[in-house]
């Protein structure tokens, strides 16, 4: 039977601004990756996302970006690699604070954003993320099949995730179409469930992603869980046996 794990970007606000939805999606993915206050969140929204995830029983990840709130983790930035190991490891101990206090742990790290397209390619910038998740305990990492990421986090000795990306175009040489360019998102639920449903049986990712901050994040989400159970597809998060 495959098995995938589905993950959403969550805790994507700020103060009394919200963008995901999410107490509906904690009811659908397995894995929560919470903003750690570098591109959104806040102290106590990451908070009251920990809290609700250890109540639903869903595996509580580091979503870690470029300090870049006014956009939203999403502008390319050149940060020395000794300052982005410094500011990686520092948003992870943020919201271990929070996950530890609901009962929990940070299971592993993912980028978001400008930052998780740049380490696809990018040695030195991918090996100064591994170095703060290292600093931060060496955790697993989640990020794109064949990523300079993932093959620097495997070279420091840590476990990785494969991640596909269930409401995202692809390149043909599997990197995400960038979001400027017509069709970079995955509008309809139908596009968006078959494609899961190509990834999750294809075997190649052992995590797939859909994007909180999409409308309708919650229907579509629902659906894709769903069509996998409909085929077959054990959908758990990665981290449990």
């Amino acid at each position: 039977m495959p098995r995938i794990d589905l993950n959403a970007d969550l805790g994507e606000g700020f103060g009394r601004w919200s963008l995901t939805d999410d107490e509906a999606l904690l009811d659908v993915v397995t894995s929560a990756n919470v903003a750690c206050g570098f591109h959104a969140g806040d102290a106590a929204t990451m908070r009251r996302v920990c809290d609700m995830a250890v109540e639903r029983g869903v595996v509580i990840g580091a979503q870690v970006s470029y300090r870049d709130l006014a956009g939203f983790g999403r502008r390319a930035m050149d940060i020395p690699a000794e300052d982005l190991a410094a500011e990686v490891a520092y948003q992870v101990g943020a919201l271990e604070v929070f996950a530890r206090a609901a009962g929990a742990r940070v299971e592993y790290v993912k980028p978001h954003g400008a930052l998780y397209n740049r380490v696809v390619a990018d040695k030195e910038q991918a090996s100064a993320v591994v170095a703060g998740v290292v600093l931060a305990g060496a955790l697993p990492v989640m990020g794109l099949p064949s990523s300079m990421l993932l093959s620097a986090a495997r070279d420091a000795g840590l476990a990785t995730v494969a991640e596909g990306f269930a409401d995202r175009a692809y390149t043909p040489h599997g990197t995400l179409v960038p979001r400027a360019e017509p069709g970079a998102v995955l509008t309809t639920a139908d596009a968006v469930v078959a494609q899961a449903i190509t990834l999750a049986e294809g075997g190649g990712v052992g995590s797939l992603c859909i994007h909180g901050d999409t409308p309708g994040a919650v229907e579509v989400a629902r659906a894709v869980r769903g069509a996998l159970a409909d085929r077959g597809v054990d959908v758990r998060a990665w981290a449990r046996n």
